[in-house]
């Protein structure tokens, strides 16, 4: 709990610094969002690596393969990081910059997610 608690604050002044600095330098502004957000990211890659090290567990504790747990973990990875670069988009007022990244997640999730739908495509084959 503590830990949302200093991101969310250290999220608020970042935001904070960013309003007051936007009327002078709009672009200065916008890198101060960038760095906070990266080391936002980097305060919680920890916690990023602790979530993928118990889906690992859980995995072979199922009997899962990494083949069928990789492509769910890469997707969820590419969600985030596109997220975060559209919003990041939108606030640099280019919308259709971040129309496209949402759209190149969306091809990306799809391509890593391929060999789970082959793997469910192989078993559904045995089945009949």
């Amino acid at each position: 709990m503590s830990g949302v608690v200093k991101v969310a604050a250290a999220a608020v002044a970042a935001a904070l610094c960013a309003v007051v600095v936007r009327r002078q330098s709009p672009e200065i502004a916008l890198v101060l969002g960038a760095g906070a957000c990266a080391l936002l990211v980097l305060y919680c890659s920890g916690a990023l690596r602790a979530v993928m090290e118990l889906a690992d567990k859980l995995a072979q504790a199922g009997g899962l393969s990494p083949q069928v747990v990789e492509p769910v973990i890469k997707t969820a990875g590419i969600a985030i990081v596109t997220r975060l670069a559209a919003d990041f988009c939108k606030d640099a007022k280019e919308g259709g910059l971040a129309s496209a990244v949402e759209l190149a997640g969306t091809a990306l999730s799809l391509a890593a997610v391929l060999p789970l739908m082959g793997a469910v495509l192989d078993v559904l084959s045995g089945l009949l």
